[in-house]
């Protein structure tokens, strides 16, 4: 069993999509289930949001599984570690561990919780009536933890230290819910950011404490950066999946540019069934990777020429090949959909005329209206050019104008032939 833990308290980050791209690679190269465990402590609604991009990239799941639903599991198992002496009721109050991190600061010292409440005697704790919270009792002893990406690193027993399992609220902290929630759900392998690796040793210490033996395998995907080599943000716009669609990046292309990242790939474009052929997370890179959006767009384009051109016409407005076809003439200047609307749009809307054309393009206009039809551009030109006198510039730029609404673009002949029955709508 495999698992996409999001906690969706804004927009998609291409980081979360990474990580979901790859546990379903794997999900379906080992043929185990994939669930969705959202982590509901603050979603603002924005799970329903998460579930609607996983289905448009096509990551399928069999389940989704809200961290929430499980407290009474939660509490129960830290009542089972209190009476196993694994865990201890913390009477500290937040003041006094502020007081004790910034003493810590003072001297220059890393702070660790300094054992005040673990070996409070029963007397001490039954009649307290102040807010407590619940701590794991440290690792006696240095924990490796081995990463399919990462290789292996040692955790000193005073790094994870006695960590809080459940605050005064009775509600658990994410390393205790992260563990036991993955134990109920028997997760095998573990794929997520390396922002998470400090983490691991925790939860594992979690699931060795209560007894737990069957191991997880652990891979921490590399951050993705920025230009100035920090991890995209949401200052960063390109770090919002939701961003990049609105942008008119195809599903298709960022899922192609996210799973090349820092891996090694027999080729640039492919599709994620393709890769899953392949796919192999022992192959990645164990360093960061740059965002390119130039790399992105390039990559964008070339899932648009791919694309079906009645598929590629609705993604501009229309439901014909025909525009399909003149949105693919004009990715020589265009990498995005959107990019391409507004080569498209300008077609059909009314025209803009400078006035030093506007004779001209009157005499073509009416020409055009009561023109026979041509299967072919040159005598389609050769036609207008006869019946209305006109030549050179002052021809051919109120021509375009009239039938791109640009003063520029791809050869009138590539798009005439698939413009050639929408004159009459496109000249009006």
């Amino acid at each position: 069993m495999l698992r996409f833990a999001p906690s969706p308290t804004g927009d998609m980050h291409i980081d979360d999509l990474r990580i979901a791209l790859f546990n379903s690679l794997v999900s379906k190269q080992r043929d185990e289930p994939l669930i969705v465990r959202i982590q509901d402590t603050d979603t603002e609604g924005k799970d329903k949001e998460v579930l609607e991009l996983l289905g448009l990239f096509g990551i399928e799941y069999s389940n989704v599984i809200y961290q929430s639903n499980n407290l009474r599991y939660h509490r129960a198992m830290a009542i089972s570690l209190l009476q196993d002496k694994k865990a201890f009721n913390c009477f500290c109050t937040a003041a006094d561990l502020d007081r004790k991190r910034e003493l810590a600061k003072t001297y220059k010292t890393t702070y660790h919780y300094d054992d005040t409440c673990t070996h409070l005697r029963p007397e001490e704790t039954i009649d307290n009536e102040n807010p407590f919270t619940i701590r794991l009792v440290r690792p006696a002893k240095t924990m490796k933890v081995s990463d399919v990406i990462k290789g292996e690193t040692d955790f000193d027993p005073q790094d994870i230290d006695s960590f809080v399992i459940m605050d005064t609220e009775k509600l658990p902290t994410y390393d205790f819910a992260c563990a036991v929630d993955d134990m109920l759900s028997d997760i095998s392998i573990v794929i997520r950011g390396e922002d998470r690796l400090s983490n691991t040793p925790k939860q594992i210490a979690v699931r060795d404490a209560l007894g737990y033996d069957k191991k997880a395998e652990y891979a921490h995907l590399p951050s993705i950066l920025n230009d100035s080599d920090t991890k995209m943000s949401q200052k960063d716009e390109a770090s919002s999946v939701k961003w990049l669609l609105e942008e008119g990046y195809l599903p298709d292309a960022i899922a192609n540019y996210l799973i090349l990242l820092g891996n090694k790939v027999p080729k640039e474009i492919f599709t994620v069934a393709e890769a899953m052929e392949w796919f192999d997370l022992d192959k990645l890179s164990d360093s960061p990777a740059r965002f390119d959006l130039e790399r992105l767009k390039s990559i964008n384009r070339e899932h648009l020429k791919r694309m079906d051109p009645t598929e590629l016409s609705r993604y501009v407005g229309f439901a014909d090949s025909d525009i399909g076809e003149v949105a693919k003439t004009y990715l020589g200047e265009a990498c995005t959909f959107k990019e391409l609307r507004t080569k498209i749009e300008p077609i059909f809307a009314e025209k803009k005329i400078p006035e030093m054309f506007t004779e001209a393009a009157d005499k073509l206009r009416s020409t055009i209206v009561t023109a026979p039809f041509f299967e072919e551009f040159e005598m389609f030109e050769s036609y207008l050019i006869n019946e209305t006198g006109l030549e050179g510039n002052s021809f051919s730029k109120p021509l375009r104008l009239l039938l791109t609404g640009a003063e520029d673009g791809p050869e009138l002949a590539d798009l005439y032939i698939h413009l050639k029955n929408y004159l009459g709508e496109i000249v009006k």
